[in-house]
């Protein structure tokens, strides 16, 4: 079987940095690194997590708490997560939560306890005060991904500023009569995204001297089905109906598209729809979005951690990722309303 004195000698390095290498700890230059993990896979050299971890006092696993595994985000922050953590030979150990309030638990009382990990990735959550402790108590270095919370660093985009680029390009293209399909998301989530995500709708309809009318601000609960209900139910209601609707996530942006079909409607025609995400179907739907990439996210906060417990300083400051706006063919300028004889 081959050991890593043998892959020290076929790239020149000493042992020790072979496995710093191999564990994607920092100090190791990227040429070096890529030259002895080629060694590694040709000389078949798979690196003993255990015996790493007798060395070294660690798992060389990172837990990994998720809300649900339903969600287009999620899936795609942990596809991020696994792809760094691989490259550093470390383990995932992913917590489930199970969607509505979840087995937070076995999470937080038995499993980070028990020390099975060596740090904690977040997924949308923010955290009790009991659960604060239990964390601060094992000194595990923690992030998170997807909304800012309060005392802990976070990844993740610029909620509001993010949420009022798109209603500010529904309004440059003369749209008025503006809804929002946002609201809160299930208990002991972070609500600081669906929060912030209000706040910037609401502050570019201010600053262009809008209305914002309270009934047109509707709970999707980030879910095409629920979003599409809601929906429903605003086109069902007598009076004006709004000529464009800012969707808080793509998924509630295409349940808004199907109501308006089920209405009838034209997308954008009759109603233009604007969503955030960059979801995969996205494109498919035609959907105008406001782009973030959640792999990167999750990339960027597994590497945090790894370079925190290969030794490198901790970072304090939270990570801003980038939104970008992508138009498609669901928005467009309102219809002209044809004057009265």
């Amino acid at each position: 079987m081959t050991g890593i004195d043998e892959v020290a000698r076929a790239t020149g390095v000493s042992t020790a940095t072979v496995s710093r290498a191999l564990r994607g700890l920092p100090n190791v230059s990227e040429t070096t690194r890529a030259a002895v993990r080629r060694a590694a896979d040709e000389l078949g050299y798979v690196a003993s997590s255990s015996a790493s971890g007798l060395a070294s006092g660690r798992t060389l696993a990172m837990g990994v708490v998720v809300p649900s595994v339903s969600r287009w985000f999620y899936t795609s922050v942990l596809e991020g997560v696994d792809a760094e953590l691989r490259s550093a030979s470390y383990d995932m150990i992913l917590f489930n939560l199970g969607g509505h309030r979840g087995d937070r638990e076995r999470v937080f009382h038995r499993s980070i306890l028990r020390k099975r990990t060596d740090a904690l990735l977040a997924l949308c959550l923010d955290f009790t005060a009991d659960e604060r402790h239990q964390l601060a108590s094992i000194a595990h270095p923690t992030i998170v991904v997807g909304g800012p919370v309060k005392g802990l660093r976070s990844v993740g985009i610029d909620e509001k500023g993010t949420a009022r680029t798109a209603t500010e390009h529904l309004i440059q293209l003369g749209h008025c009569d503006i809804a929002h399909l946002g609201g809160e998301d299930e208990e002991g989530l972070n609500k600081q995204v669906p929060i912030g995500r209000l706040h910037g709708f609401q502050a570019a309809m201010r600053d262009a001297g809008l209305p914002v009318r309270p009934e047109w601000i509707i709970p999707g609960g980030f879910s095409l089905p629920e979003s599409r209900a809601a929906m429903n139910a605003l086109l069902d209601r007598a009076g004006p109906r709004p000529t464009a609707v800012f969707a808080g996530s793509d998924e509630m942006a295409m349940g808004a598209i199907l109501a308006a079909y089920d209405h009838g409607l034209r997308v954008p025609d009759d109603l233009s729809v604007i969503g955030i995400d960059n979801h995969d179907f996205a494109e498919s739907f035609g959907l105008t979005t406001m782009a973030q990439d959640p792999f990167d996210q999750g990339a960027v906060a597994a590497r945090i951690l790894l370079d925190e417990l290969g030794g490198a300083e901790p970072r304090t400051r939270s990570v801003r990722m980038p939104a970008s706006l992508i138009v498609r063919s669901s928005t467009a300028a309102p219809a002209a309303v044809p004057a009265l004889a």
